[in-house]
């Protein structure tokens, strides 16, 4: 039986989690825990989620509860996931991180300790964004430069980073699959006389509103047709389901750093 921790357990993900562990067979819930002073410390973790007790109490920080679990389950923020698995790293813990806007030496940081703990990170934990993933390398090593590749990503208004972790792994795999410098070829914006698009180019554009859970969109657009590959998260618990998923995975694995590819067999 994997033990679960679960990082920002009052937050709209971390409640999700709390409440697909309760479901699941092969994990439980171990410990949750939220940054110090948050409201909710010391209350319920289940009464937290809406799913009723479970006995298991909101700690003030990780460091109360370290010991009690195999797997820290954190999809909170960029400081505070690095700080996690900073203490992961120092116990010989799993972790499965799904926060996103983690950039630069945080990023370098982060994926430098996971590669020495078992961890498995992606951008977007659900089964059908990851089989997007799969599908979209495909359509643009088949499609090439004969058509023009965008992505839309859709999110709630609250949603803090732009464009989404899941648009520009995306990105990511357009421009490997077509050998193309992400660095190089990425608009994130037109505005104005900005002339002819390239051929090169690939477009990575945002919108903000309501409560729109997730949507993303690749569209591969050539001289008289265009395809459309979309995904739309209806609710949070695809990404939640994926996330334990990930745990009861992970921690039968070597020591390494690990994706969401790896967890389902796509690679």
């Amino acid at each position: 039986m994997t033990k679960a921790i679960v990082a920002g357990a009052a937050g709209r993900m971390g409640k999700r989690i709390i409440h697909m562990i309760q479901q699941g067979a092969d994990v439980t819930l171990a410990a949750a825990f939220e940054h110090a002073g948050h409201p909710d410390i010391h209350e319920d973790a289940g009464q937290v989620a809406g799913i009723g007790e479970t006995g298991i109490t909101i700690a003030g920080s990780l460091q109360e509860v370290g010991d009690q679990g195999d797997v820290i389950i954190d999809f909170t923020a960029p400081g505070a996931t690095l700080e996690n698995a900073r203490f992961a790293h120092s116990k010989g813990l799993a972790m499965v991180i799904g926060t996103t806007g983690i950039t630069g030496e945080a990023l370098e940081e982060l994926q430098e300790l996971a590669r020495d703990i078992r961890c498995v990170m992606a951008p977007n934990m659900s089964v059908g964004v990851n089989v997007m993933f799969k599908m979209a390398e495909e359509m643009a090593r088949l499609l090439g430069d004969g058509y023009d590749m965008e992505i839309l990503e859709v999110h709630h208004r609250l949603k803090k980073d732009a464009p989404s972790g899941t648009a520009m792994r995306l990105a990511r795999i357009l421009a490997q699959a077509t050998e193309r410098d992400l660095d190089e070829v990425a608009v994130y914006g037109r505005k104005g006389m900005i002339g002819e698009r390239t051929d090169q180019e690939i477009g990575i554009q945002t919108w903000r509103a309501g409560d729109i859970t997730g949507e993303h969109t690749v569209m591969f657009g050539g001289i008289g047709e265009r395809l459309e590959l979309v995904h739309r998260a209806h609710n949070r618990d695809n990404f939640a389901r994926g996330a334990v998923r990930a745990a009861t995975w992970v921690v039968g694995q070597a020591p390494g750093l690990y994706d969401m590819q790896d967890v389902l067999g796509l690679k």
